[in-house]
Order: structure tokens, then C-alpha cells, then sequence
């Protein structure tokens, strides 16, 4: 066989295992390359995967940090946290001092760092609890902690007569067809004009102002009522305004307070003097001419406390009980004066 023939059957033979051999070769290079260098897909994916992890961390943080808050919103006073937390809050000020080591200020560095955010976020939590506590006494606690001013010095003997307003001097009803009506209990009148001489008169109502003020204008027209007190003075509790006695600026040892819904409407029950609520329909009432005589007696013999004098009567027709007591202590003491004049 010739040289040239055997040439030209070898080339196409050599061609041939030469294109199987490149093409295998770029097959195993595209599949380095294809596993050395991720895809545009694989990247976006890891992307997200870490924006979700960050969220979900910033997620957990607070809903960490509101659980903690609520807690110690719902288990501790505002000055017991403030106690609890002064430690940490003052650490973020210390200092390592001018002769510690790199090391010892390289560390403070490090704390004072690190628990800088925790403090700064209990002083939020701090300075947003006082501010809400704040809001909210001014709706539930009485304006002042001294609601009257000061009794003069020739006046300290003077007894203070409360006196609550609906259904114990007036009362008020509406309907379609009148709107708003106010009804004078029977002997009001002559019951402020009376007491005016013995006590310092005071209304203490939980209605506003601006029903306050036109009604006892009306009412009092002799002037014997010296102050008003209306519902920014009460103390706001368990959905009730109640009357705080303590703030009047008085000794409770000379407060009386007088109320239809005395018990249920005031926090020192033992001042107290309970007298059937009033309706306009009870045209023949008589409790507050039937209270004139006890309420001047009082006065007059002015005792020390008055707590026990109530306390005595405690579950009695007050009017009728102090005619019973007056009646015989009237006996007992003609009995003592025929005793005298028989020795």
C-alpha cells in the first residue's frame, strides 16, 4: 500500500478521535467552570435567605424586648424598675481610670459599648412609662392633693359639711319632650340656710362643671355654700368617681359627708352620713329637715372625732335615733336631778 493511501485513510481516522476528544474536553471544562462559579439564581437566593434570617432576628428582638416591657409594666412600680435598673444604667459611665493597663481600658471600651443600647432603651422605656403615668393620674386622681384652701385661724374649730348634689339636693331627669329638667328637694333651702351658721358648706359632686355651676347658682342664691368641687376632683376607680375626703385640706376628725349614695360613693365611709336618695316624685320627703337638729347638735357640742359619733349610729334612721337618745337622755338626767333633791 502506498504512503498516500494509507495518508488518507489515517487523517479521517485521526480527525474523527481528535473531535470526540474536544468535544470532551470542553465538556468537562464547561462542567468545572459550571461547578467553580455559582449562577445568578443561587445568588439571589442567598440574598433573601439572609434578609429573612435578619428579619426574623429583628422580629424576635422585639418581640422579646414588648414582652419584657409588659412584664415589668404589669409586676413592678415605675420606682421599683428604676431601682433595679440603676446599676446597669450607671455602669455605661465608667471609666477604667488613668493608670489601667491598654488591656483594662481596651475591655471598658468594650462593655461601655456593648451595654450602651440596652441603657439607652431602658431610658426610653423609663421616660415613656412617666410620661403615660403622668396622662393617666390626671384623669384618675383628684387635680390638687389640697382641694379646699387653708381655714383661717379663728375658724379651726369649724366643722366641713359635704354635701353630694344629685338625688341628695336636686334632682335631674330628661325627656323628649322637656329636655333637661331640675327638681329642689323639699326644705333645701331652709336646710343650707340653717347649717350655714354652724359649718363650712361644701358641694363635692362627680358631675361637670358646666352642669355645676348654673344649677347651684339657681339653688344657692343666699350664698351658703362656700366652695364647689366637681368631677376632675374625684378620684376615678374601678370605672367609679369617688369623693377622696382626704384631699379636702381638712381634719377628718370635722368632715361629715352627706349623700344619697354616701357608702358607694366615697372612700372614707367612716365620715360618712347615709340619707335616702331622692327623686322628684317624693313630694312629701322630709330627711334633710329631719337631719337639722343632729347636724346642729354636732356643731355645737363639736366633739373630738366625729368617726365614732357616726359609727354609733351605723345601720340607724339617724333622725329618729338621735330623738330616741335625746329623749332619754332627758330622763336620765331629771331622774338624777329628783335624786339630788331627795339626799
Amino acid at each position: 500500500m502506498s504512503l498516500r493511501v494509507l495518508g488518507s485513510r489515517v487523517i479521517p481516522f485521526l480527525s474523527k478521535r481528535n473531535g470526540r476528544l474536544l468535544c470532551s474536553v470542553a465538556a468537562s471544562s464547561a462542567s468545572k467552570e459550571s461547578l467553580s462559579s455559582p449562577s445568578p439564581e443561587s445568588d439571589v437566593s442567598s440574598t433573601k435567605q439572609g434578609w429573612s434570617f435578619l428579619k426574623f432576628a429583628l422580629a424576635g428582638t422585639l418581640t422579646g424586648a414588648t414582652a419584657a416591657a409588659c412584664y415589668a409594666t404589669y409586676a413592678y412600680s415605675l420606682d421599683e424598675i428604676e431601682e433595679k435598673t440603676k446599676p446597669l444604667r450607671e455602669s455605661v459611665k465608667y471609666s477604667a481610670g488613668e493608670n489601667a493597663t491598654a488591656l483594662d481600658k481596651f475591655q471598658q471600651l468594650l462593655y461601655t459599648t456593648a451595654m450602651t443600647v440596652p441603657a439607652k432603651a431602658i431610658e426610653l422605656y423609663l421616660d415613656a412609662r412617666r410620661l403615660v403615668e403622668e396622662q393617666v393620674q390626671s384623669y384618675t386622681e383628684p387635680y390638687s392633693d389640697k382641694l379646699l384652701p387653708d381655714l383661717l385661724p379663728q375658724e379651726q374649730h369649724v366643722f366641713t359639711l359635704v354635701l353630694d348634689l344629685n338625688e341628695t339636693l336636686i334632682h335631674y331627669i330628661w325627656t323628649r319632650d322637656t329636655g333637661w329638667q331640675t327638681f329642689k328637694r323639699p326644705g333645701v333651702d331652709a336646710f343650707l340656710e340653717h347649717l350655714a351658721q354652724f359649718y363650712e358648706i361644701v358641694v363635692y359632686t362627680d358631675e361637670q362643671n358646666m352642669f355645676v355651676d348654673p344649677v347651684l347658682d339657681r339653688l344657692d342664691t343666699k350664698h351658703c355654700i362656700r366652695y364647689r368641687l366637681s368631677r376632675p376632683a374625684t378620684k376615678y376607680q374601678d370605672g367609679k368617681h369617688y369623693r377622696d375626703l382626704s384631699k379636702l385640706n381638712r381634719d377628718p376628725r370635722k368632715v361629715l359627708y352627706l349623700s344619697g349614695h354616701a357608702l358607694e360613693s366615697c372612700l372614707q365611709q367612716e365620715n360618712c352620713v347615709p340619707i335616702k336618695a331622692w327623686q322628684q316624685k317624693d313630694r312629701e320627703d322630709t330627711v334633710l329637715l329631719d337631719l337639722i337638729p343632729f347636724l346642729e347638735f354636732v356643731a355645737r357640742s363639736s366633739p373630738a372625732d366625729i368617726r365614732p359619733v357616726l359609727a354609733s349610729y351605723q345601720g340607724c334612721d339617724i333622725p329618729s335615733e338621735f330623738i330616741r337618745r335625746s329623749k332619754e337622755h332627758q330622763r336620765r338626767m331629771q331622774g338624777q336631778k329628783r335624786g339630788f333633791w331627795k339626799h
